[in-house]
């Protein structure tokens, strides 16, 4: 499901219990220097990210601050984050002259405790190749070294590396719990696009060898992904960049099952297994 770009006037883009991805939140909130913004979660735990702009966080009687140091869009800088637990109140308070900022969520049940991620504690890992047209970088906010802390939330942004490209392949899915060949983790995105008058294909393939769907994706775009095989790619001479939610039905580490059909290609593309087991 293609949700297109718009002012949600913060409010959540993605609600709790959405009937296509009820394991998924995510909200885009946007401040200007000295507004507070409030919310409570009874039931999802959540990672509050600066697309651009800086921001204190408060939560559980702690002040993280400050959080965030990029600019003018998601490329200037790299991403930090604050885990806000399960059922606990979080105010963020814009410390720049504007901010926007990312809320992103997982259906959890326990209260753990809240911690902030910097910028030098990412998990960066880049595969593929400009040869198979799937060069790309990750960089995990909420990745496999926060298993300890975290519940089900896998948080990343995802980066296209040079201009074109797909993404997410070779396709695969992750819709059913059914170990060990794959879990059930519902998954959103929020496009951007470098210029920003670019824009992209998400593909949406939900039997393998039937035709699926296809959506357009274009700078502020957000994807909820409930079912099905699932690559993107975006126009030449454009980059493209997603911020990627994760939630856990049964457990946190992601296995993904790769299409049948196209599974061979994962011996063609540089580093993907690497990239595989940084979602474990």
């Amino acid at each position: 499901m293609h949700i297109p770009p718009h002012d949600n006037h913060n409010h959540p883009i993605v609600d709790v219990d959405h009937p296509l991805v009820p394991l998924n939140y995510f909200n885009i909130v946007k401040l200007r220097k000295g507004e507070v913004f409030d919310y409570r979660l009874k039931a999802y735990e959540t990672c509050i990210v600066p697309a651009t702009g800086t921001v204190s966080v408060e939560c559980a009687g702690e002040t993280f601050t400050p959080i965030g140091n990029r600019g003018v869009d998601v490329w200037d800088g790299e991403p930090e984050g604050v885990y806000v637990p399960t059922n606990t109140g979080a105010r963020m308070t814009c410390l720049s002259d504007r901010a926007e900022v990312f809320v992103a969520g997982a259906r959890f049940g326990e209260t753990l405790k809240p911690f902030a991620v910097r910028a030098d504690q990412l998990d960066v890992v880049q595969y593929g190749s400009d040869d198979t047209k799937t060069h790309r970088k990750i960089k995990h906010i909420l990745g496999s070294a926060y298993h300890d802390r975290v519940g089900r939330l896998l948080v990343s942004e995802l980066y296209t590396v040079g201009t074109g490209g797909w993404s997410g392949f070779p396709s695969h899915k992750h819709d059913t719990d059914r170990l060990p060949e794959e879990t059930r983790h519902d998954e959103t995105y929020n496009f951007r696009f470098r210029p920003n008058h670019g824009s992209g294909l998400q593909m949406l393939q939900r039997v393998d060898n039937e035709p699926g769907d296809a959506y357009h994706v274009m700078d502020g775009s957000t994807i909820v992904l409930d079912k099905g095989y699932h690559p993107c790619c975006v126009l030449p001479g454009y980059e493209m960049y997603y911020f990627t939610i994760l939630g856990g039905l049964s457990q946190r580490s992601l296995k993904q099952y790769f299409q049948p059909t196209h599974a061979d290609q994962l011996h063609t593309i540089p580093g993907i297994m690497d990239m595989v087991a940084r979602f474990k």
